[in-house]
């Protein structure tokens, strides 16, 4: 099959022909790909601000398709089962999964117990991120990286469900718990920032403040169910959130990943609110320096990922609520980007200044 493969950090994907080592394994499943989205993650990898990982690599992580063959102990899909695959898979019986927390499993199957690879280029392995691979023609995947979803679903729009959009609305559902009559502000209004955004729309905030620099976002994030937008490029955003709030929010969602905005997060927050940290820091020497003084406010900072989701209960409301016309993803599809090396490498190349919420490769 063809894949768009890594090679080297901070260079051009290269689509090229690998095996996959079929048939599927009593645990896996065999996908033909649909769509997967371009995320900040896989741009992180290849640019080296992340965790560095073998390569030939094979990105792509927030994508949907087709089952076309099951392994022998497979019973959750069958063939022809439209499904979403997730970065957050679980074993179910770790400690964290016993807790329903399945986001921290301590085993999410990206590998095979006995190391063989399930990919492989000129009889090497490939690595695929995070267990899944999504930029390529198919998948083989452990059985527990998937979800069904309705078959009249849009597969291009299933695609965001499994990251941009359970993280965005995980984090306010699930992390943040914002209830009705809350007041949020969400600090960056990318992909994950929308759906952020109408998270908290859909959980019934009474004021819902959209932080950007870009004029276009914030233009979206009225879309999404902001009530206000601020500038950050033209006014102090914590000054901002704050006197359109009356004070501070009861939640600041950042969706950023650095230093400044966190602070800042944290800044414009109401006594007793909470800032929650979405964005993945690029690096680990990423500090972030509060006054002790204002914890005497019970004000609390917390981190989330994956939306804290539980992603097989969560991704089928997700896709029920976007049937019912409840969830915005057609807004959230930007562009659709054929499989070819120019077209991939140039997708990749504008996460580092997106303009559009979300875009998708279509094999």
């Amino acid at each position: 099959m063809k894949a768009a493969l890594l090679h080297q950090i901070k260079e051009d994907l290269v689509i090229e022909d690998i095996d996959i080592d079929l048939p599927p394994r009593r645990d896996e499943i065999l996908i033909r790909n649909a769509a997967c989205g371009f995320c900040h993650s896989d741009r992180g990898i290849q640019l080296g601000r992340r965790a560095k990982l073998d390569a030939p690599l094979l990105l792509g992580h927030e994508a949907a398709g087709i089952v076309e063959e099951v392994g022998s102990e497979v019973t959750y899909v069958k063939p022809g089962d439209h499904v979403v695959l997730c970065a957050s898979a679980f074993c179910g019986t770790c400690r964290w999964c016993m807790q329903g927390q399945p986001q921290h499993c301590e085993n999410k199957n990206h590998s095979r117990p006995d190391g063989t690879p399930r990919l492989t280029l000129d009889g090497g392995p490939v690595e695929p991120f995070v267990g899944l691979g999504g930029f390529a023609e198919q998948m083989l995947v452990h059985e527990r990286a998937v979800v069904k979803v309705p078959e009249d679903m849009p597969l291009d729009r299933a695609a965001l469900l499994g990251c941009a959009v359970i993280t965005g609305l995980g984090a306010a559902r699930h992390a943040a718990k914002v209830q009705v009559g809350d007041t949020v502000a969400v600090i960056g209004c990318g992909g994950v920032g929308l759906n952020a955004i109408q998270g908290a729309r859909l959980a019934g905030a009474s004021r819902i403040i959209a932080v950007d620099r870009l004029a276009a976002k914030l233009d979206l994030a009225t879309t999404f169910g902001a009530t206000d937008v601020v500038d950050a490029s033209t006014t102090d955003p914590v000054e901002a959130v704050r006197d359109l709030s009356g004070g501070g929010v009861n939640h600041a969602l950042e969706v950023v990943g650095i230093a400044s905005t966190i602070e800042q997060a944290f800044a414009m927050l109401d006594a007793r609110g909470t800032a929650t940290v979405v964005g993945a820091a690029p690096n680990a020497q990423t500090e972030v320096r509060i006054r002790a003084l204002e914890f005497l406010r019970e004000k609390r900072l917390q981190g989330c990922v994956m939306g804290s989701a539980r992603f097989r209960l969560d991704i089928p409301l997700y896709a029920q609520l976007y049937l019912d016309g409840r969830l915005k993803l057609d807004e959230l599809l930007s562009e659709k980007i054929p499989f070819d090396n120019n077209a991939v490498n140039t997708a990749m190349n504008q996460l580092d200044s997106p303009l559009v919420a979300r875009a998708v490769m279509t094999p």
